[in-house]
């Protein structure tokens, strides 16, 4: 999640679309946050580990 986010920020960025920068910074933060509080091994929606 956070790859595909910075993936979409730069295209985003490149190419000058608005929108794909905004989703890909949503999907970058999302996937930080999600691996933060599965490397402190606290259960995320009930799982242990997000694959």
């Amino acid at each position: 999640m956070i790859i595909l986010g910075v993936i979409l920020i730069i295209i985003g960025a490149v190419a000058n679309i608005p929108i794909l920068y905004t989703i890909g910074a949503i999907l970058a933060i999302v996937g930080v946050v999600l691996w933060v509080l599965g490397a402190t091994g606290r259960a995320v929606g009930g799982r242990k580990h997000w694959f």
